[in-house]
Parts: C-alpha cells; sequence; structure tokens
C-alpha cells in the first residue's frame, strides 16, 4: 500500500505539470480557425483532468477514513530512539523489492502521459480527425450553422402564415436581441406544440454547437443563470408579449386549457368530459400535494396562481434560453449567411468540387518552438483579399479580371421581388426564371413570359400589360384555357373550364 502523503505529493506534481501543459497549449499560435478548435478541446481535455486530480486532493485532505492521520502518526519520531529510522528503512526494502520484481517500470509514467497531449494530433493521413468528425460537411469544421432542419420545422408550423427562405430565416434570427425571437407572431401560434417542438430543437442544436465550438465556455453556467433570470421575472409577471392565462381552464387562442393535465382540448364540451376520468383527478392530487409542499418548504401561498402552469411557459422558457446562444453566435451567424449567399452564387459543378476538396488537419501542438517551415507555412494560408472579392469554390479569391467580366460589383434591383438585389448581370438575368420572381408576376396578375423579360419596376410591367392588352397581343393573357388540370376521375380540362365546373360542384 503506497504512503497517502506520498500520494498527495505525486497528485500535486501532477498538477502542476498539467498546468504548464496548458500553458504551452494557450500561448500556441491560433491564426487558423482548425488549430485554434483544436487547442481548445485539447486544454478543455486538460482542465477536465486537472479538475479531477484537485477533487481527489481534496478528499484526501478531509481525511475521512483517517488514512493521513494513522500515517502521520507512523512517520513521526517513536518514544524510543533505537527504531527512530525502523520504518523508514522497511518502506526502502518494499521500494527496492518491486522495482527489482518490476525492473522495466519508467521512473516518471506521468510525464509519458503528459507527452501523449501534445501528440494528441500526429495522425495518419487516413486517420479522420477527431475533430472534425464533431461537425457535419455544412458547418465546416464549426465555421457556419447548419440550421436547415430547424428552418424547414419553423416554416412547417400551423398557420405560421408567409414562408420565409432560409437566408430570411437567418436574418430573423441575427435581428433577434432581448427576448425578441419571433415576438412578431400571433399569440396563437407561439402556444401550440409544434412551436414548442421547434424551439426544443433550435435551443439543442445552438447549445450542441456552442458547446463544440467553445469548449472552454462554461455554457451550462450561463445556461443556469438565463432560467434563474426568466423564472424570477415570470413569477413576477414582468416578462410580456406571452398571454395573461396562468392557472385553470382557460380559453386563450384556441381550445381550453387545463393547468393540471398540462393538455389543450379543442372544446369545451371535450374538457368538461375528461373532468371525470381517473387520469385528471390523479393530476389535480398530484398538483395539490407540489402546491402543499411547496408551502411547507418555501412558504408559498396555494392561492396566488402559479404562472409555470401557463401553456406559454415552455415557449417562453426556451426562448430565454435561446437568446444568449444566438447573441454569442452572432457573428457565426452573419458568415453563415455570406457562406449560403456564396455558395448561390456557384454552379452545380463548382459545389461538387468545394465538397471533394480535402479538409486540411490542424497543426500538433508541440511544447517546443514553432519551426520557421510551419511558420512560412501559415503565411502562405493566409488570404490576402483588399478589393473584397468574392471567392471561389476553393476558398481563394476570384481573379479581378473575372470580377470585372461578370460584373460582381454591379447592382441590379428588382422591385418586383420585393426590391431584391443581385450582383452580377448572370445573377440578374437568372433570377427572371426563379421562383422569387414568378411568385411577384403572379402577385401582380400577369404571366412570367418572355415579353416581361429585363422588366424590373412594377409600373413598367403594369404598363407594358396594357400595351400587349390594347395591340391585341391576347395569347399572353390566355393562361386559363392554356393550362390544364386534372380532376380526381382522371377527366382533363382548362383552367376557365375547369374553375367553372368546380364552382356549380360538378367536380
Amino acid at each position: 500500500m503506497d504512503s497517502i502523503i506520498e500520494l498527495q505529493r505525486q497528485t500535486h506534481e501532477e498538477v502542476e505539470r498539467l498546468e504548464k501543459a496548458l500553458a504551452i497549449i494557450l500561448s500556441q499560435p491560433t491564426s487558423q480557425h482548425d488549430v485554434r478548435l483544436a487547442n481548445e478541446h485539447r486544454a478543455k481535455h486538460v482542465l477536465e483532468r486537472v479538475a479531477e486530480r484537485m477533487s481527489t486532493l481534496s478528499s484526501s485532505y478531509a481525511d475521512v477514513d483517517s488514512a493521513r492521520r494513522r500515517e502521520q502518526e507512523l512517520v513521526s519520531k517513536p518514544s524510543d530512539p533505537a527504531e527512530e529510522l525502523s520504518e523508514f528503512y522497511i518502506r526502502l526494502n518494499r521500494i527496492k523489492e518491486f522495482h527489482s520484481k518490476y525492473p522495466d517500470t519508467p521512473a516518471d509514467p506521468f510525464v509519458i502521459e503528459v507527452e501523449a497531449i501534445f501528440r494528441a494530433d500526429e495522425m495518419d493521413e487516413d486517420e479522420e480527425d477527431p475533430i472534425g468528425l464533431l461537425f457535419s460537411g455544412e458547418e465546416s469544421y464549426g465555421r457556419y450553422l447548419d440550421l436547415y432542419t430547424n428552418h424547414t420545422q419553423y416554416v412547417n408550423i400551423k398557420h405560421i402564415g408567409k414562408r420565409v427562405s432560409y437566408i430570411q430565416y437567418l436574418d430573423l434570427l441575427a435581428a433577434s436581441k432581448g427576448g425578441s425571437l419571433h415576438n412578431d407572431l400571433p399569440a396563437n401560434i407561439r402556444g401550440q406544440k409544434d412551436y414548442e417542438l421547434y424551439l426544443f430543437s433550435l435551443h439543442s442544436y445552438l447549445l450542441s454547437f456552442t458547446k463544440r465550438t467553445k469548449p472552454l465556455l462554461d455554457v451550462d453556467r450561463e445556461q443556469a443563470d438565463a432560467e434563474e433570470e426568466f423564472e424570477k421575472l415570470w413569477q413576477q409577471g414582468q416578462i410580456t408579449g406571452w398571454g395573461d392565462d396562468t392557472s385553470g381552464p382557460e380559453g386563450q387562442g384556441e381550445g381550453v386549457r387545463c393547468s393540471a393535465c398540462q393538455k389543450m382540448y379543442s372544446k369545451q364540451t371535450v374538457y368538461d368530459a375528461h373532468l371525470k376520468s381517473k387520469k385528471h383527478i390523479k393530476a389535480v392530487e398530484r398538483a395539490e400535494s407540489n402546491a402543499s409542499r411547496d408551502k411547507a418548504t418555501n412558504g408559498k401561498n396555494p392561492d396566488t396562481p402559479d404562472r409555470s402552469s401557463s401553456r406559454f411557459y415552455p415557449a417562453a422558457r426556451l426562448t430565454a434560453l435561446i437568446q444568449p446562444l444566438l447573441e454569442g453566435l452572432a457573428n457565426v451567424i452573419v458568415d453563415t449567411k455570406a457562406n449560403v449567399e456564396r455558395r448561390f452564387s456557384l454552379t452545380a459543378r463548382e459545389r461538387e468540387l468545394e465538397q471533394e476538396a480535402p479538409t486540411k488537419k490542424p497543426v500538433p501542438v508541440t511544447n517546443t518552438t514553432t519551426d520557421n517551415a510551419n511558420e512560412e507555412e501559415e503565411e502562405e494560408e493566409k488570404i490576402y483579399n483588399p478589393l473584397k472579392l468574392p471567392l471561389g469554390w476553393d476558398g481563394k479569391p476570384i481573379p479581378y479580371w473575372l470580377y470585372k467580366l461578370h460584373g460582381l460589383g454591379v447592382e441590379y434591383r428588382c422591385e418586383i421581388c420585393s426590391d431584391a438585389v443581385y450582383m452580377g448581370r448572370k445573377n440578374f438575368e437568372r433570377h427572371f426564371q426563379e421562383s422569387r420572381h414568378a411568385f411577384g408576376m403572379r402577385a401582380l396578375g400577369l404571366p412570367n413570359t418572355k415579353h416581361f423579360h429585363e422588366i424590373t419596376r412594377i409600373e413598367d410591367a403594369l404598363a407594358l400589360a396594357e400595351k400587349l392588352k390594347q395591340e391585341g397581343r391576347q395569347e399572353i393573357f390566355q393562361q386559363e384555357t392554356m393550362e390544364e388540370l386534372e380532376d380526381d376521375d382522371g377527366n382533363v380540362y382548362n383552367r376557365k373550364t375547369y374553375e367553372d365546373l368546380k364552382k356549380q360542384g360538378i367536380i
């Protein structure tokens, strides 16, 4: 059995060496995103080991089992001077016996363990990067967010109204400050279960992404503080914009809510019928027992309405937890939007080449001075882009002559597309065949034909339509007779005939 004092000394030495290793890791140059992220994950690993050893030291010094006290009594000066060094020689003989049995034991195995920290990124070319496996391809090693799933959930919420694009969705997230996330939505939508599930999914992803990209940040502590602040303000009624229903059966928006069962019922009759069910009776008894327990422990008056029973409470709580995450990822959201817009300008072949391009593995951290060769390589990897040219599929700025050739510095504004701006002649001409422009034309009651190509102002489009109509060009307005529709029985009609039959109730 090892000496408890020696074990404490070894633990102190391990903590000191881990702290030195942590200082070396954090002092490494972090100009590259991959290197910085790998260093932070390695530093987090070292900090966790330091915390573990400090916890061991704390338990050891507490001396719950009195092992340290017995050890001190054993090595203290004995009453007989002749036995003063007896314990010393006994322990010396144990050490000699141990090394005679195990001659290959390293003198200091912890040195090897510390050196393994700096070899964590020394891998073969065929071996996958463990840090890179934490991110999807869309996240690009933690540079961008992958919110496509959350965007799909958002636009599929019932009665959401206008369907926003992915870029517009990113703008909504970037513009939310001070708990204003989606506060423009009506109360009946924010009280839906679909909206609550959407917020839960968004919070889970943002929390996971923050932990993966900022491993040294104590995200859990920030979330706990945000939740504590929310609970305080919510119970005081200082958080507005979420309705005023608190407890009991209420019909806020659509339906009636049972606070005991935490469930919405579509009609009052259905709600009245469920009051006699065993499930409701048990839920009421459980709520009453919780209220009495709160009164006994916290002195809370059960007559005071509990605002946590509101049907808006889960969504409001998740919104309060999401807000600090969005504020911490504000720059990442801006970069994500820029990356999405950049990828829109690429062809399908360029996107394939961009995905097939091998990702660079982070440079391994060493506890020695960086070589001159590595410094030159880092300088070559820095992108020099003073003209702010768009990036190509290889991640480098496109040539200036190509930038001028395609006119990417020229803005083209289309009033029909809600004053959308298109950079470059190619993108401008291509947008006339896209769904956004076609939707704007349908909103004006005009067909998106070749006659209206290059027309961007609403006034000009209406004037051209009137001119074509006066000139007898009626064929462009015969969409209702040219378009064919099929009923449930397989019969085919033109659009006008189909609408007439449908109004008469024949089909």
